[in-house]
Formats: structure tokens, sequence, C-alpha cells
């Protein structure tokens, strides 16, 4: 799921050592369409933080790379992102991280009758990932292949909010139980507040989900999703 289509599997082939070699990590990669495409591509580092400054840092690499390799046959919009807190789930890691948090997933084709499943991540196990949901009856632990997810993201709770201000490890509420796998390890992925405004780049905050509450509302405002834009305009230098 880090990168959809085999546009967004080539340009992810283009980039990926270069966001390694700077100590980041891929997150994602989506060549998302309109008159003037936005390829967006979040990264973090590995301990789960980013900043402005480190998107800024990253887009100017990347830019360069791109501009050389030239994956994009017309004009678009390179947008850098944290993956935010209510983020996508692209890889197995990710679903050990955030071990203990609801998550939303769909699959490719139906299982048990459905596709989409919404509950609290337990881990993986293999390449599996296992989840608690909702089945007739009450509740019950679930293994999704991995391969068969297309689409996964954290659901933005209370929990999860108070988690990510804090920037603790440890297990989150949900697990106080026991009832994570055993040997999965929880390491909550905090995000940094924002740094300094990069020079010569278009800085966006991009708000969280609107899904949550009004109590939440300062939460969102200081721990919006870092982004940086970096846009071509006609006669200068950039993308296309």
């Amino acid at each position: 799921m880090l990168a959809k289509s085999p546009m967004d599997e080539k340009i992810a082939g283009v980039i990926a050592s270069s966001v390694a070699a700077m100590g980041y990590e891929l997150v994602r990669v989506r060549l998302m369409g309109g008159e003037t495409p936005t390829l967006q591509i979040m990264a973090e580092r590995p301990d789960g933080t980013m900043d402005v400054e480190a998107c800024a840092d990253l887009s100017r690499a990347l830019s360069a790379v791109l501009d050389v390799e030239d994956p994009i046959d017309r004009e678009y919009k390179l947008e850098i992102s944290s993956p935010g807190i209510d983020r996508p789930l692209t890889r197995l890691q990710d679903f050990v991280r955030y071990a203990g948090y609801e998550a939303k997933l769909e699959t490719r084709d139906l299982i048990d009758g459905r596709k989409r499943f919404k509950g609290v991540l337990l881990g993986v196990e293999g390449e599996s990932v296992r989840l608690e949901t909702s089945v007739e009856g009450g509740l019950a632990a679930m293994a999704l292949p991995f391969a068969a997810l297309v689409d996964a993201k954290l659901v933005l709770t209370d929990a999860l909010i108070a988690a990510s201000l804090k920037g603790l490890g440890g297990p989150p509420p949900a697990l106080e139980d026991g009832a994570l796998a055993d040997g999965a390890e929880v390491v909550l992925g905090a995000l940094d507040a924002a740094g300094p405004d990069a020079p010569d780049l278009e800085i966006e905050a991009s708000p969280l989900s609107a899904a949550a509450d009004e109590t939440n509302e300062a939460s969102q405002e200081s721990d919006a999703e870092d982004r940086v834009a970096l846009v071509k305009k006609e006669g200068e230098t950039g993308h296309g």
C-alpha cells in the first residue's frame, strides 16, 4: 500500500534510496489526478517524527532527483508531508507500532462476507494483520492478510491524540489488559512541533480529520499534519 498504482511504484523506486540516505523512511507515494496533479510523498524518521524543517529538506533533495529522473511527463505539484496523527498504515511495521489503537481497514476481496473492517489493532502474525473487530454476536480477533489490504488508516480518537501529544512509549489504554499478541512491540509515533519555515517553499498546515469533535480543537491546531509543497510556476525551474 506504500504505492497503489504502477506510476506510484515507479516513482517510489526512483526516490526510495534518496529518502533512506537522508535518514527517513518512505510511508506513502501517491500521484493524484487533476489538471495539474499532485505528487504526495509521505515520510518520517525511524522514530515516527517529522516536522516542517525535515519536510523542506526532503523536498529540496527529492525535487532535484525527480528533475533528473523525470518520471512524470507533465507539470505537477510536489507535496512532502508527515503521515499525520490519523495516518495511513502502509507497512507491516505500522500495524505493530500502532497496536492497541483503532483503525479502519479495507480489503481487495470479500473476507467473511465483507471488505471493510474497523477495530483495535492487535499487531501482526506472520504476514497477516490482527485486529479485534465486530462480528455477529460480539467482538472477535481476526487475521487479515497484509497482501489483501488496499487501504488502512488510524481512527482519530482522544487516546491517539493524547499519545501523540505526549510522545510517550508504552502500551496504550486498549492494551492494559494484555490483549496484544505475544511478542509484538508497541511504539507510539508522535509528531514533532512544527519547525521554522523553509525559505523559497510554500508551507501548508493541513488540519486533522474533521471527525474530531470540538473538544480536540486545540490539539488539531497545534498538531496539524506538516506539509511542504513546491509548485512549478510557468517560466521558472520546476517539475514538468
